[in-house]
């Protein structure tokens, strides 16, 4: 499917874009890879790992709807990653956090239009369903802002969907560096905001096949959600460090005691397929489809009514060897 086509990554140097490169060059043989981001720095660092001649490296922010229409000329599939990510951060500066992740959502809806663009995917988060920090109330309305976005298109070929999912394993950020770094540091204790407290854990490389496999799959307008395992962080912390004792710290501004992927409010739109969900658009589209099957022939059913899928309700619970195993692939 990516063959000879150009493909363009917003937020391209993150944990997400460079295992997305990697896997786009070991698998295919893309015309081009357009790195879009705004951090030289990070961009000169990738180009020394990814010399391949098909890689492009643009420099640009979302937030620029000229240079964002510039740099997705001819391109065919767009992977839009670039947001301002870290929950407190965006509490402390809300503004930016929308100009980023609302306005560059649009901006990106825009801009693929405009180039005729034949497919986007955007990158969600479990913190956009029912969401209680700022970080997560964006990253719904960028969603609400891609699925509508299939209205506007009239009759051109352009389609946008989502994929939401849970903590990445090892990424920037996240909770496992965070320790390794107190570890590495000397901490006699790791802090454990809450000792019931779960997370869902998918590993960067499955995440990226999730996308890349929904490319396939997409009609436009849906939210594709994958099967992953959750953890209770007590268990993640006891696999990182079997003899260091926890000390717990409570819940901070805008975090849950459980993540959702999948709301009970959205159940009547909620489908179930072998290894993912997909939540169907509240809208209809000019371009009419039956989400049930999707492009490449699987088969969904509807969920029960008031179904919820949250780490806290998950039937797949990891070990902490699985857990150490997930950390090995990376």
């Amino acid at each position: 499917m990516f063959n000879g086509k150009n493909i363009l990554i917003t937020g391209g140097t993150g944990s997400f874009g460079k295992k997305y490169t990697e896997i786009l060059l070991q698998k295919y043989k893309p015309n081009k890879i357009i790195i879009f981001s705004r951090d030289e720095l990070k961009q000169y660092e990738m180009a020394q790992v990814f010399t391949d001649k098909c890689m492009r490296y643009f420099i640009g922010d979302v937030r620029d709807l000229d240079r964002l229409s510039e740099a997705m000329y001819n391109v065919d599939f767009v992977i839009h990653a670039a947001a301002l990510k870290h929950v407190p951060v965006a509490e402390y500066n809300p503004m930016e956090c929308i100009k980023t992740n609302i306005n560059g959502a649009e901006n990106v809806i825009r801009a693929a239009i405009k180039n005729s663009v034949e497919k986007v995917i955007a990158l969600s988060t479990d913190k956009a369903a029912n969401p209680i920090n700022l970080y997560g109330a964006t990253k719904l309305a960028s969603d609400k802002l891609f699925v509508a976005a299939n209205n506007m298109v009239g009759d051109r070929k352009t389609r946008f969907s989502v994929v939401r999912y849970g903590n990445v394993t090892g990424s920037r950020g996240s909770v496992i560096p965070f320790f390794n770094k107190l570890i590495a540091e000397g901490a006699t204790e790791l802090p454990i905001t809450d000792e019931k407290m779960t997370r869902f854990l998918i590993t960067l490389e499955d995440g990226v096949n999730f996308v890349l496999k929904n490319f396939e799959r997409m009609y436009g307008g849906e939210i594709f959600i994958p099967k992953i395992p959750s953890m209770k962080m007590t268990d993640l912390a006891k696999a990182v460090a079997p003899n260091m004792p926890h000390k717990i710290i409570g819940i901070r501004p805008g975090e849950k005691l459980h993540e959702i992927m999948c709301p009970a409010d959205d159940s009547h739109l909620t489908l179930e397929f072998h290894d993912h969900y997909v939540i169907k658009p509240t809208i209809q589209f000019a371009h009419k489809c039956d989400f049930t099957t999707n492009k490449i022939g699987e088969k969904g059913i509807p969920v029960a009514q008031g179904f919820e899928y949250n780490s806290g309700n998950n039937t797949e619970w990891l070990t902490n060897e699985q857990f150490l195993e997930m950390l090995k692939k990376g």
